[in-house]
Order: C-alpha cells, then structure tokens, then sequence
C-alpha cells in the first residue's frame, strides 16, 4: 500500500477533476486497506458522489468511481473487464492457484492495481483488470507455472461471482467480535486477538482493531486468510447459558 499521504492525494484529486470538469473519474484497485482509509476519509468529500466496484457483487479489490448520473447527467460503466484464463489441455495442468496466477501476471510486469480480484473455478482463473491492461493480458499471458494457458474476455460464470453460502451454527458466550471470529476460524481467543493486532479483521470493509464491539445481524466480517462470513445473531440460548450464533460463511 502506498503511503497514506499519496493514496489521500491521488483520490481527491480524481474527485476535484469530477466535481470542476463533471466528468466520471475513476481509481485504480484498491485493497481493502486502501478502501478502510477511504472510508475513513470520505467525509471530506462529501461534495462529490462516489461509488465502489470490483466487476462483481463481493469484490474484495474495488475502484471508486467519482460522479453519479444525479450529478452529472449521464452514465458511464467501469472501466473493467474479465478474462478467462484457461489451461488449453486441463488433463495434463498443473493445480493452479490464485498465487499462481498473480505471479505469472507480475512476472509480466503488471502493476497490482490494475487487477482487481482473481478467482479460481474448475482450475482456470477468471482475472478482474482494467480495460487498459486487458489487451496486454490476452496477448502476453500464455503460462501459469508449467501449464500453457489460453485467454479471452469472458462473463464470468454465476459460480464465480456468487459464492457459495454455507449456513454454520457456533457457540459464543457472546456477540463480541472477537469471541466470534475465534469460534468461525477455530482459534483460541489470543490467536483471535492477535488477527487484531495484525490489522486483519474487516468489520463491513473498514479495518478493525477494537475487538470487544458487539456484532449486529446482518455485519459482514473478513477475516485476511480465513475468509468472509455474515453475522446473522442467534437463535437460542443453550443450557449453559452460552448464545447459539448463527453465521453464513462465504465459500468458492
């Protein structure tokens, strides 16, 4: 991530250019550091509209789109593109990893932030990019590890882009954050304290270091390397007077 100072920068000045010249102004990707310092900002720019997209409904990397049709009469989508990125002959490709494939793409070098999310399915990367670098992509990306590849622009399939919900039924003594989390991602409390600590805890897209809030239905937590899920509350009481929770954890 780069420098507070700049990132704060570089998004008000997309944000000036949309409010002076009333035009659409767009960012980069942005991970979800970048996006909790947003969020902690934007009140500042409370003069221009924005809205965030990352080419699918649960991206984790979006981009700020400054401006609104409200605002400035008209329209314009995101600038971004989905590639399919298949292995010609599956039978003999290797198992393929989104690291792989973000390695592959920096080897190429690619920056980071034209790429939003890539989501692996059935062993083939579906790679979130900006339309400027996608015609790089197609023409240069043709291995992933030993696999030769083959990429087009594609819709990415329902699979991808809505992931699998798996309804989950947890005991917590209570709805603090951290007590859940370390029940979701079964870890002891001091393990779940630490994710803490490390900035690793997402509380509907904003970082989280306060683990002792109480969590409200409907909260989406992320958890760097464990996941998503959604705190639904809880249901019943068990005879040991701990809260029966129940959680829908996102799965691809």
């Amino acid at each position: 991530m780069e420098s507070e100072e700049l990132l704060w920068k570089r998004l008000k000045d997309l944000a000036e250019k949309c409010y002076r010249s009333n035009v659409y102004t767009f960012s980069s990707f942005l991970s979800m550091a970048e996006l909790d310092f947003f969020y902690r900002m934007k009140k500042e720019l409370s003069h221009v509209d924005y809205t965030l997209f990352g080419g699918h409904e649960d991206s984790e990397r979006q981009m700020i789109r400054f401006g609104s049709e409200e605002m400035l009469g008209y329209t314009e989508e995101f600038p971004i593109v989905c590639i399919e990125a298949a292995p010609i002959l599956q039978k003999f490709a290797d198992e393929l990893t989104h690291r792989d494939f973000l390695g592959a793409l920096m080897n190429l070098g690619i920056e980071r932030t034209t790429l939003g999310d890539i989501i692996i399915y059935e062993n083939t990367g579906y790679i979130f990019c900006t339309a400027v670098i996608a015609p790089f992509i197609l023409d240069s990306l043709e291995q992933v590890k030993h696999t030769h590849i083959k990429c087009r622009i594609a819709e990415a399939p329902q699979e991808v882009t809505e992931p699998e919900i798996e309804v989950r039924k947890i005991q917590a003594s209570s709805e603090r954050i951290d007590g859940v989390v370390a029940k979701v991602c079964q870890l002891s409390r001091g393990d779940s304290l630490e994710l803490f600590r490390q900035k690793k805890i997402f509380l509907n897209g904003i970082q989280f270091e306060n683990n002792s809030i109480l969590l409200k239905p409907e909260d989406v937590i992320t958890v760097r390397g464990f996941g998503k899920f959604t705190y639904m509350g809880f249901d019943s009481i068990s005879k040991k007077g701990k809260k029966n929770i129940i959680i829908n954890m996102r799965r691809r």
